[in-house]
């Protein structure tokens, strides 16, 4: 059974449907029931997924690399990005 009903949305909510309406290229309608069927559902669909966890391993720097001066290179790059976009012109 359709009901119809008049709704009053905050101008920020209207701003978000109609840009999916127009990245779904759906009509307005459709995109306003499939917001309101995601979030009564939201808590329904939860599922737990497992904790996120990084595995770790040993690994040793390579010949020649300084750990305590990681940033140097870094800094080498960016002066030289610098110096080629606004270093002197040569003729």
């Amino acid at each position: 059974m359709k009901k119809r009903t008049t709704l009053t949305l905050d101008p920020d909510v209207v701003s978000r449907l109609e840009d999916e309406v127009h990245r779904q290229r759906k009509p307005f309608r459709q995109v306003v029931n499939d917001a309101i069927r995601r979030g009564l559902s939201g808590a329904e669909r939860r599922r737990k997924l497992p904790p996120f966890r990084i595995v770790g391993h040993k690994t040793e720097f390579q010949p020649g690399i300084d750990p305590l001066h990681l940033n140097r290179f870094l800094d080498e790059l960016e002066t030289e990005a610098f110096l080629a976009k606004h270093g002197p012109k040569r003729k």
